[in-house]
């Protein structure tokens, strides 16, 4: 079974293993999304975070979209996170349902649907026999949590994200 807490944040031994089971591309996903919602004076990383690393840094990702107009929607939201859009968010704890949210024992720095997401691509990558996680798993697992604020910010923009999920389980990112 995987350790679940490896991506918890930080310097050392867990921050070394996640970099050993994420592609470099996800790995400087993750830490946007760290310095993020440290700037945004957020006390966890959530998956809005995630989904703007994910358009800002991959290609790939951005080319699962309908096009750079919904993609520059999508940004446009997310950039509004700190100054209208989101503040809603400010200072709260992302559950949203999918997973038990835990009182203790939590993945610190992290909010619940954010771990459950990075789980969740992390187990989609082994699923498709590779050994690390990429963008494109990453944003499938965001995509299959119906209640996250990733999929808040992608149905204010409207993105039909049904069909965005079938795109993503068409593609299996090729893992090292």
């Amino acid at each position: 079974m995987q350790n679940r807490t490896a991506y918890s944040g930080g310097d050392g031994p867990a921050q070394e293993e996640l970099d050993s089971r994420l592609t470099v591309e996800l790995a400087t996903v993750v830490s946007a999304a760290r310095r993020r919602a440290t700037r945004d004076g957020d006390r966890q990383v959530d998956t809005a975070h995630l989904l703007h690393g994910l358009l800002e840094s991959d290609p790939a990702v951005r080319a699962a979209f309908d096009g750079p107009p919904q993609v520059a929607r999508l940004l446009g939201y997310l950039v509004q996170r700190s100054i209208g859009y989101g503040l809603q968010w400010h200072g709260t704890i992302e559950d949203s349902g999918a997973v038990p949210l835990v009182a203790e024992g939590g993945v610190t720095g992290w909010s619940p649907a954010a771990a459950a997401a990075m789980d969740g691509a992390l187990d989609r990558a082994h699923a498709g026999y590779a050994t690390r996680a990429g963008c494109l798993d990453l944003l499938a697992a965001l995509v299959d949590d119906p209640e996250s604020r990733a999929i808040e910010v992608l149905r204010r923009a409207s993105v039909d994200t049904a069909r965005l999920a079938a795109r993503l389980d068409g593609e299996r990112p090729g893992g090292d």
